[in-house]
């Protein structure tokens, strides 16, 4: 479970997927995020995140909801809002304490998350 990143999403705006990856020979189970420009859709990522985690036959993945993240690396900031047509809206609050612990180089409050906007 420690091999898996917690955290691959891109620089600018993009959509992104969290998902509980669960381990099948245990009760462990974490949550990742997973974010990319190149995808026009959330089941995109998800599936993207499914080929890379799931050849290995230990785990299952789950999504739990999308949105969209607006990543400015040059400022060291970070701003995540919107929902997922088809996966629902991911837990924000969930979403940027990953992101906090991944980024902890930058400022905390510069890690936002809002219910506004698609």
């Amino acid at each position: 479970m420690e091999a898996i990143p917690d955290v691959k999403i891109d620089d600018g705006r993009f959509k992104y997927v969290l998902i509980r990856v669960h381990d099948k020979n245990s009760d462990d189970s974490k949550l990742i995020v997973r974010g990319s420009a190149k995808c026009s859709y959330h089941m995109d990522i998800y599936e993207l995140a499914q080929k890379e985690i799931e050849r290995d036959d230990r785990f299952d993945l789950e999504p739990q909801g999308g949105g969209r993240i607006l990543h400015n690396a040059k400022e060291k900031r970070i701003e995540v809002f919107g929902y997922s047509v088809d996966l629902g809206q991911a837990k924000h609050t969930d979403t940027c304490d990953i992101l906090k612990k991944h980024f902890a180089e930058y400022p905390p409050d510069n890690i936002i998350w809002t219910n506004e906007g698609y």
